[in-house]
């Protein structure tokens, strides 16, 4: 059995998770590539989306589909980067959309931790990825760790807003219970997709509204 070093609330929901024999194998591919290659994020940063936002914490999911790649980028978090890091081509048309949507101040740093601390849950559905190489860890046993939170979340909790970017991300609506949480979805931020939808989306100022609503304090997403 396999018990990561996970935060307490999350451990003891996903305890069946840890316990599954894709877990150990999960492991095993793990310890193979950190052998062979550079893997990204550094080890203590892979539940960092969970060690940050404990599970009766969580307020909104923003479900991504792969840690960054390239050198001191990924923190365990999707969509953020490490301070220092210039900010990746997403990442700038998220922060342009917030600008545009609540009047955010675009910031020198790319690092969404402050959003965590308010209860958004920046999950990846890959966990790690080999340097340079997109995608490369996709398949090996993280995808069914990371639905089992999402249909955690879903299960036992209440009013939370999803926001799905993507067709990877609009996937995961099959998991979520839409007669008690609210999904907000639109295309990619990518630049490769963002001019037909993202911008313009709004989803900061209504994912606030759909909590104000709830009597539930609004996230500040100013960075």
């Amino acid at each position: 059995m396999i018990t990561p070093n996970i935060e307490e609330s999350w451990k003891k929901v996903l305890w069946e998770e840890f316990q599954q024999p894709y877990f150990a194998e999960l492991k095993q591919f793990l310890l193979e590539e950190k052998r062979k290659y550079t893997v990204y994020p550094p080890g203590p940063m892979i539940f960092n989306a969970f060690n940050k936002t404990p599970f009766d914490k969580v307020k909104v999911v923003l479900i991504g589909q792969d840690p960054y790649h390239e050198p001191g980028q990924a923190h365990g978090l999707c969509f953020s980067v490490q301070d220092g890091v210039p900010h990746p081509k997403s990442l700038i048309n998220i922060f342009k959309e917030l600008h545009d949507d609540v009047g955010f101040e675009i910031p020198v740093n790319g690092n969404l931790e402050k959003w965590t601390e308010q209860g958004v849950f920046l999950l990846n559905a890959t966990l790690t990825v080999r340097a340079h190489e997109a995608g490369s860890h996709q398949n090996h046993g993280w995808e069914r760790f990371t639905d089992a939170a999402i249909s955690k979340l879903s299960m036992q909790r209440e009013g939370l807003v999803f926001l799905l970017w993507g067709n990877y991300a609009k996937q995961k609506e099959a998991l979520i219970d839409t007669s008690k949480h609210y999904i907000l979805s639109t295309v990619h931020p990518s630049p490769l997709s963002a001019h037909r939808g993202f911008f313009g989306c709004k989803h900061f100022s209504k994912t606030n509204e759909l909590l104000r609503q709830m009597g539930k304090s609004e996230i500040n997403w100013q960075l």
